[in-house]
């Protein structure tokens, strides 16, 4: 098969590796791909916001299945303008990506499935929210309504905090994805990632992961995109897992197709845990960001036989095969990050990592610049590895990110900590 990947980061780089340790795969054009990605692919200039150039590209070009990796090109309905072309697509179509284009709307889809989550109120004016604040106490979150490239999201400890919040996204820091607001009860627990692939009818899991959103070691200050993840989530347990399938996943699916919108590709299942109950925190329409590297790097090339059972409809015949193994990543990001950071520095020593089924280095945020290889982006390497255990993952992982000669960069020292602590 000749096959299309959307998208340049860290996540597209770890979907593109899996793919190529499939026999089926013929040939990869990644769009617009990274630094990374070009070792291993055809990378391509095209703008995948644009449906009809993706469409256009896919016909020159003789693509037999589309893999879109991040969210925005499934909010602008890319995908359905490549089915209506009679592409092969694995993705949601744009009324499915609702789920993650709109906090509000899949406050009414669990309200519809009767799904546990945080109680919440909807706002499209400051006042009434800032009202709403002052009458619920702190601590609180507070979430633009669209898609703000994962920093729409405030868990503020603070009544000023969340008015503050509020300010911002009614004063247009997040643009038209705070033009309506959602606050929401803050829930205790351990959270949690739960992925699974949809076809329109059949729901597959096929891993659990942890991330790690602070940008400092010990979970401390502001939140960023991930700074590195595990998989499997010991939180995860059997009859964790099958309450989020019984109780979330399956009946936000049932409505989902009730309302002429079925649900296919990859559903990203955020969850908060506390006594052995599973409340949804949001879903995403897409793999996550840092967790993809290492459900990827578990998975390796039946991830693409997957994507295409789901693709074609076929999960009721599909199983996933799991080694009993784990798998940690570690996120390089720029010094700076998640506020103010540097492009352009140079970065040194990746030559001498290995790269193996057990050990990789994916790139999120590379370009080649005069013969170097230099920084273009928060978040720039995810260092990636598979263990026995946890511990020996996590012992690879940092082996690697400690041979990495990039002086403006750094790397949280405590991944898998939680996990670890048990």
């Amino acid at each position: 098969m000749n096959i299309l990947i959307l998208g340049s980061g860290g996540r597209e780089h770890a979907l593109a590796w899996a793919v190529m340790q499939n026999p089926k795969c013929d040939k990869l054009i990644v769009a617009p791909g990274n630094a990374g990605i070009a070792g291993i692919a055809t990378c391509a200039d095209l703008d995948i916001l644009d449906g009809a150039a993706v469409v256009e590209f896919c016909e020159n070009n003789v693509i037999d299945f589309v893999i879109v990796g991040p969210e925005a090109p499934l909010a602008a309905g890319v995908a359905d303008r490549l089915r209506d072309g009679g592409f092969l697509v694995f993705g949601p179509s744009e009324g499915a990506a609702r789920l993650e284009a709109s906090k509000a709307f899949t406050k009414e889809i669990c309200d519809a499935a009767n799904a546990p989550t945080a109680g919440y109120a909807r706002f499209t004016e400051a006042g009434p929210a800032k009202d709403y604040i002052r009458a619920e106490g702190a601590p609180i979150v507070v979430k633009a309504d669209g898609l703000a490239a994962g920093k729409g999201v405030i868990v503020a400890m603070t009544e000023e905090e969340a008015v503050e919040a509020i300010d911002d996204m009614f004063g247009g820091e997040f643009g038209s994805a705070g033009a309506e607001v959602v606050i929401e009860e803050f829930m205790e627990g351990e959270e949690a990632s739960f992925f699974v692939l949809c076809d329109g009818e059949t729901v597959l899991p096929i891993g659990t992961a942890q991330d790690h959103k602070r940008v400092g070691d010990g979970d401390t200050g502001p939140n960023t995109g991930g700074m590195g993840a595990y998989s499997p989530a010991p939180v995860m347990t059997d009859a964790v897992t099958q309450k989020a399938l019984d109780e979330i996943v399956k009946p936000t699916m049932a409505e989902m197709a009730k309302r002429g919108t079925p649900y296919q590709g990859v559903l990203y299942v955020g969850l908060m845990i506390k006594d052995g109950q599973p409340r949804l925190v949001e879903y995403n329409v897409r793999f996550g960001d840092p967790e993809c590297q290492v459900l990827m790097m578990r998975l390796g090339a039946q991830a693409m036989d997957l994507m295409h059972a789901a693709a074609e409809g076929r999960l009721a015949e599909t199983k996933v095969n799991w080694s009993e193994d784990h798998a940690l990543t570690i996120v390089l990001a720029a010094e700076g990050y998640p506020g103010t950071y540097r492009k352009g520095t140079e970065i040194r020593g990746l030559d001498t990592l290995p790269e193996t089924s057990q050990q990789m280095c994916f790139h999120a945020g590379t370009a080649m610049k005069d013969g170097k290889l230099v920084s273009n982006g928060g978040r720039v390497l995810n260092v990636t590895a598979r263990g026995a255990t946890l511990a020996e993952a996590a012992e690879r992982a940092y082996a690697m990110a400690g041979a990495i000669d990039w002086p403006e960069g750094f790397f949280r020292s405590d991944i898998g900590w939680r996990a670890l602590s048990r």
